[in-house]
Formats: C-alpha cells, sequence, structure tokens
C-alpha cells in the first residue's frame, strides 16, 4: 500500500512538478482515500523525502549505467557529472524538485537539503579518493575543484532548464565540456 502512494507521488513529480502534489491528488492517483496515507505516512512532508530518496536512486542507477565505460578519475568525474545534468534534462520535474522548489516547503529540517546538495559530491566520492591517492590532486586542491565543479554543474543546469540557454542541447554540451575541461586544466596552479 505504502508503495502505491509513493509511486504515485513519484509520477506526479516527474511529469506536473511540486505544485501539483497534495494530499488529494497523492490519495485519487493512487486509488485510496487520503484518510489512508495517513496510517503511512507522517504527512505529505515525509512522502516527498522518499521520492527524493527514490530519485537519487534512479538518477546513481542512471550515472552507474552511463558511466560504465568511462575511464577512472578525472575522467570518470566529468563523465558522471555529464551523466547526472542528462539525467535532469531528461526528468524537468525532478530538476525542478531538486533545484528550484523552496527547500523549506517541503521540509522543516535539514534532511532533503542536505541530501540534494551533496548529491553529486557523493556520486564521484570513490573517484575524488582516487586522485587524491594517486596524487593527481591534492587533497586541499579537491575541496575547491570539487566545489567548482558542483556549482558550475548546477549553474548551467539552471540556466539550460529555465532559460534555455543556449537554446541547443547539442551547444549546451559542448559548454559543459569545455567548462569542464577548463576546471581540471590546470590542476597543479590550484
Amino acid at each position: 500500500m505504502r508503495g502505491y502512494f509513493i509511486q504515485a507521488t513519484k509520477e506526479m513529480l516527474k511529469g506536473e512538478g511540486l505544485k501539483s502534489v497534495s494530499v488529494r491528488s497523492i490519495a485519487d492517483r493512487a486509488g485510496y482515500s487520503f484518510a489512508t496515507m495517513y496510517h503511512y505516512f507522517k504527512d505529505i512532508n515525509e512522502l516527498v523525502f522518499l521520492c527524493v530518496q527514490d530519485f537519487q536512486n534512479e538518477c546513481e542507477a542512471f550515472v552507474k549505467s552511463d558511466t560504465a565505460n568511462s575511464g577512472d578519475g578525472i575522467e570518470k568525474i566529468k563523465a558522471i557529472s555529464k551523466a547526472y545534468i542528462k539525467y535532469f534534462v531528461q526528468y524537468p520535474g525532478i530538476f525542478e524538485l531538486f533545484y528550484l522548489e523552496r527547500i523549506l516547503d517541503i521540509d522543516k529540517k535539514k534532511p532533503t537539503s542536505e541530501l540534494i546538495c551533496t548529491f553529486l559530491d557523493r556520486l564521484c566520492a570513490d573517484e575524488w579518493n582516487k586522485c587524491i591517492q594517486q596524487k593527481t590532486i591534492r587533497p586541499e586542491q579537491a575541496q575547491l575543484i570539487r566545489n567548482e565543479v558542483k556549482y558550475m554543474v548546477t549553474g548551467l543546469l539552471l540556466l539550460y532548464m529555465n532559460r534555455r540557454h543556449p537554446s541547443a542541447f547539442s551547444e549546451f554540451v559542448k559548454i559543459v565540456d569545455n567548462q569542464l575541461n577548463f576546471i581540471f586544466s590546470n590542476i597543479s596552479n590550484k
């Protein structure tokens, strides 16, 4: 029963965004009464939090599949970043939930925000550690570069998803590649 409510909420979030989600609309989509939903979830925020976790699991599986044949270290970080972008371009409703909705409206606590803000870092964590262990990047550099990558990816996604800038996806991909190459180009100088 719990799964029906989660699936209904995920479908609504993917297709219509957070604005479409209400206790009644979720219950209608799941085929049960809204009172039944409260037997399984404390409130709608708990349900959205669970959906965020599920979307992250989906994105992680997508990224792993998309980057299975890429190298490791810096090349893998670049590939993960590009796959992460592809996932959100493919699912604009999830992008809106992660990057445009006010987190305070979703959850009065910190877990949802923390999950979202550290997600790309967690996807790349093993590769950052490899770079440090192989002495490709110094530990103090890794944190700075990690932040550059995270904020660049988020910023470019925001511009592309909200303003369609640039207008062509192929042009957007070239900008992402150029920015990633630039960030990693002079590691010893950072």
